[in-house]
């Protein structure tokens, strides 16, 4: 066996195991922890996790032994729910929110996503992925080392798919893996706002074979709510994508509780996103279903909302996954580590169950199981080295980078020493 990478003298290597299912209940918050661990990687890929002084057996004329320093290591994160590629900003609607001006009444000013599309429609290729880089660039140094990326500020093919071929290009260049979806059910165009249904069929008919023929993006993505597409709406623009071979993800229940959640469970969505205001009923069908619940705190947090209720979910089975929803409204920050923070004080959420949530259960949610989101042979060596002696540090000190180095595919990508 050649080794082209040992990590030697890991203090703690925390990971779960994958079971062939996300983590729910009581395994949501199990972890294994490795003291004195190494990790063995070859072709970009976990080939040995030991510990103690075992590693040198491994060694040969190429191998790099690199000194973790008795560091905390975890797998590499997953933000598996951000809006990546957009043009502009809004701050000039940050008053407005902090007036306590609902976000559905700034929508329908013609600011929100409205106002994003507007910037984004008259943005270049090269001046969107110059955007988007310094934001992935700022993930990747937070410790994420897969994304999925939104369209959505389009609303009309043309700009729809030049921001998914600038996810593309990013995806190609970038150390960060991208993961694509088509979100041109993202808002009502003033246009269309008193009959959806010719906007629908533009994105039905014309958008969705487009960007599939195209190889654009995995998933299609709708945002069900009030004022924006309607529960019924939904199942038939997810129903079409489905028939299309699109996997199904659905921004649900993030306002109002319209019925988002019983909606992805019967679709049998990849994932149901927000879920701020899903009902009970809603949460025991997801339980029930092979839906991912991805909730998104740092937008309660931005936006002064509740938060969704995670423990309840916990409690019924649902699988719970983290991330961020960057974007240039509701959460403009590429801080999953706040986000992770903010699922220990926002949601209630233990260390171990918010590790899980931005790491096994984020690659279910993305559909990337298989190949991340855990620290064990096969997989990818995604990986990172925190400034920290155990996990409850990381989420107790908030507000701050605690990443030291971080390891993609066993190439070091960013080392902070």
């Amino acid at each position: 066996m050649n080794i082209d990478i040992i990590v030697k003298n890991i203090g703690k290597l925390i990971t779960s195991k994958d079971d062939k299912k996300p983590k729910t209940k009581e395994d949501l918050n199990k972890v294994d922890v490795i003291e004195n661990a190494y990790i063995a990687i070859s072709d970009g890929k976990f080939k040995e996790i030991g510990t103690g002084e075992d590693y040198k057996k491994l060694i040969s004329e190429n191998t790099k032994v690199h000194d973790a320093n008795g560091l905390v290591v975890v797998p590499g994160f997953i933000d598996s729910h951000t809006h990546l590629v957009h043009g502009g900003s809004r701050e000039n609607e940050f008053l407005k929110k902090i007036e306590g001006v609902p976000y559905i009444d700034i929508l329908k000013q013609g600011g929100g996503i409205l106002s994003t599309v507007k910037s984004t429609r008259n943005a270049t290729e090269e001046e969107l992925y110059n955007k988007a880089k310094y934001s992935l660039d700022k993930m990747l140094e937070l410790g994420v080392t897969t994304v999925e990326a939104k369209s959505g500020y389009g609303l009309e093919i043309e700009t729809e798919i030049k921001q998914l071929k600038v996810a593309k290009e990013l995806d190609k260049n970038h150390a960060v893996d991208i993961v694509h979806t088509f979100l041109g059910a993202h808002a009502i165009p003033l246009e269309y706002k008193e009959d959806h249904k010719p906007f629908i069929d533009i994105i039905v008919e014309q958008m969705m074979p487009k960007v599939k023929a195209l190889g654009l993006a995995e998933f299609c993505d709708v945002f069900c709510e009030d004022a924006v597409f309607t529960i019924e709406e939904t199942e038939y623009i997810l129903t079409k994508a489905k028939e299309m071979g699109y996997k199904l993800k659905i921004h649900a229940d993030e306002i109002v509780s319209l019925g988002g959640a019983e909606l992805a469970a019967k679709l049998n969505c990849t994932s149901a996103d927000h879920l701020m205001a899903a009902s009970e009923d809603g949460m025991k069908m997801l339980a029930k279903s092979n839906t991912i619940a991805n909730i998104l705190p740092g937008t309660s947090f931005n936006l002064n909302k509740a938060y969704a209720n995670a423990r309840k979910m916990i409690e019924l089975g649902v699988p719970i996954a983290l991330s961020s929803d960057y974007n240039p409204g509701s959460c403009p920050s590429e801080n999953l580590q706040f986000v992770m923070q903010l699922g220990c004080l926002g949601l209630k959420m233990t260390p171990n169950e918010v590790l899980n949530a931005v790491t096994i259960n984020a690659a279910y949610s993305i559909d990337r199981q298989d190949k991340i989101g855990t620290i064990e042979v096969g997989k990818y060596a995604d990986f990172v080295l925190l400034n920290a002696s155990n996990l409850e540090y990381i989420m107790y000190h908030f507000g701050i980078n605690h990443v030291n180095k971080v390891y993609k595919k066993g190439i070091l990508v960013v080392d902070n020493c």
